[in-house]
């Protein structure tokens, strides 16, 4: 049962989704979605059972946390010294903060886990703490989950989420993390699903002078997928790293809608999204770069990089750059292809067969982003997620 802070949200969502209805085609960020999926994972009923997933065993010193939307994750857990739950009035004042900041608080996908949400995770980070595993496992239905992370002043945390799903479920999730002065986090996110399932997943994170935030995602299976990852420098002075692989196939759509606001001078971005999309897929990527006038002396730097594997796949890449302030370095790229033939030849000259040599090179172009992945990953085995039935 949500109480509070959490049962005022939840009237607030349902409100919004009533005011706003479904998004159309007339909103840009909603042009190239396909509103049919979109309409279908709103009329699910929330879930009420869990999933059925095995879990790797834990490494080392990582704690585990498994979220299913309808559970206390905390129930039963010994958390190791410097992280701690929020206290209710704490959750009060924090709750929402981020998403503010980062302007996307109104959007749809973030109303609708609003009105979804029965349950949130909040943690305050102090120091530098062990290994943090999240893992969300969606049933049959709408499975919604809400994260709350506030790393105090020079707090280092690793961070490992799993995105889970059975073939007719789908995932609304929101995530907000406030980065204190020297805070750093390193976060990766592995969403791997089959079948039907549905997932919009919404970033939200604010942060401070000096701090350092390295976000690594790898996104494979979904029928409609959506990531929204919004990073706000609120004063500058911060390093951005955000690494990105999306990879579809059948009818699947993905789309990754990244956005990176620098508030303040010297401010860093290292962006590089990478797109493999086969079938009849169709794999979307928009990155916003907002360059206010306070913000002097930004570097940022943006690659879109994607490979067609057929004929029918389709591909939507567009950089949006708004620069206003003049002593700036501000560079992107998008390219969009197929696997190279000179390639494809070298290796099969050197004996290697056709579609081992195809693999070959798929898999060193999905490598690069996944072994940005946090350690504790490679216990799912993500690379073989990835390309397990790729090209198809």
């Amino acid at each position: 049962m949500a109480s509070g802070v959490l049962s005022r949200v939840q009237e607030r969502g349902r409100a919004a989704l009533e005011r706003l209805g479904l998004p159309t085609r007339r909103e840009e960020a909603w042009r190239l979605t396909d509103l049919g999926r979109v309409g279908a994972m709103a009329r699910l009923p929330l879930s009420s059972s869990s999933a059925h997933h095995e879990f790797p065993a834990v490494s080392g010193s990582t704690v585990r946390l498994v979220l299913n939307g309808q559970d206390d994750p905390l129930e039963g857990q010994v958390l190791p010294a410097g992280l701690t739950p929020l206290s209710a009035t704490e959750l009060e004042q924090a709750l929402g903060h981020t998403l503010d900041r980062c302007g996307c608080a109104g959007s749809w996908p973030v109303e609708l886990n609003h009105a979804s949400t029965r349950e949130v995770l909040a943690l305050r980070v102090r120091g530098k703490v062990p290994p943090v595993e999240l893992v969300f496992a969606a049933a049959p239905g709408l499975t919604a989950t809400r994260v709350l992370l506030l790393l105090e002043e020079k707090a280092e945390l690793e961070l490992l989420q799993v995105l889970l799903a059975e073939p007719d479920a789908a995932h609304s999730h929101v995530l907000e993390v406030h980065l204190g002065q020297e805070a750093r986090l390193h976060h990766g996110l592995l969403a791997t699903a089959g079948g039907d399932a549905a997932l919009m997943a919404h970033l939200a994170v604010e942060q401070e002078p000096r701090s350092s935030y390295s976000f690594t995602s790898v996104v494979k299976g979904w029928s409609l997928g959506r990531l929204e990852p919004r990073v706000v420098q609120v004063d500058g002075q911060a390093m951005t790293t955000l690494k990105g692989l999306a990879v579809t196939g059948g009818d699947e759509q993905l789309t990754t809608h990244s956005a990176v606001r620098f508030n303040g001078p010297d401010g860093q971005l290292d962006q590089l999204q990478k797109c493999l999309a086969a079938g009849h897929s169709h794999v979307i990527f928009n990155g916003a770069i907002s360059v206010p006038r306070d913000a002097q002396r930004t570097n940022a730097a943006q690659l879109s990089r994607n490979l067609l594997l057929s004929e029918r796949a389709r591909v939507d890449t567009k950089p949006e750059l708004e620069i206003v302030a003049d002593d700036v370095r501000c560079a992107h790229g998008a390219t969009v292809s197929q696997l190279q033939e000179d390639e494809l030849f070298y290796l099969q000259s050197r004996g290697i067969a056709a579609s081992a040599a195809a693999a070959l090179l798929l898999r060193g172009a999905c490598q690069e982003v996944v072994d940005q992945l946090p350690v504790g990953a490679q216990a799912w085995r993500p690379l073989e997620r990835v390309m397990e039935g790729i090209g198809r």
